[in-house]
């Protein structure tokens, strides 16, 4: 069974490993590891996370459709399905279902999750911490079905809980419009 980084389920990844991983498939450990942000010595999974909303918030300010609630959420479907090609020849390499490295799931989720922010008059910063923050509790103590997506085979167990967990996270922020 899968389970997250603060649940202790991810073993670190050695330097050993981490070659290993590009040595087998060096474009897909490059994407799977978000640019080397899954390499971080620590919470790898959180480094991940913050790529991912330096990525909404560039794609926001600066990229137009693209970076409104709908183009990220198209955004971080589209870098979820890569996310599902690319983390399968990694965990092949390392011998695990979900290694930590692989952190293309996190950007994925938080991608969705800041769909959530943009969709906020203003978009103010609250609401982009507010998107991080829900989106790496849902990927942490995974409820309301999340944990149960984890049991999908290969690279789409990888992904399809982060995707949920930023969907959750995405409608918890649209829903503060009407509060």
């Amino acid at each position: 069974m899968r389970t997250h980084e603060s649940s202790l389920r991810h073993d670190p990844v050695s330097m050993s490993d981490a070659r290993r991983a590009f040595a087998a498939a060096p474009v897909a450990a490059l994407l799977a590891t978000g640019l080397g942000a899954g390499l971080s010595p620590v919470a790898p999974g959180t480094a991940g996370s913050l790529l991912g909303l330096a990525v909404a918030w560039q794609l926001w300010s600066h990229a137009g459709i693209v970076g409104s609630p709908v183009g990220l959420l198209m955004s971080g479907l589209a870098v979820g399905a890569l996310g599902v090609w690319v983390s399968g020849p990694v965990c092949r390499a390392l011998a695990s279902e979900d290694p930590g490295c692989v952190v293309i799931d996190e950007v994925s989720g938080q991608l969705i999750a800041c769909a959530g922010a943009a969709g906020v008059p203003g978009a103010p910063a609250w609401a982009w911490i507010a998107a991080f923050v829900l989106f790496r509790a849902f990927d942490i103590i995974k409820p309301l079905g999340i944990r149960r997506l984890q049991a999908l085979p290969g690279g789409l167990g990888v992904v399809a809980d982060d995707v949920l967990g930023g969907a959750y996270a995405a409608g918890l922020l649209a829903l503060s419009r009407w509060l």
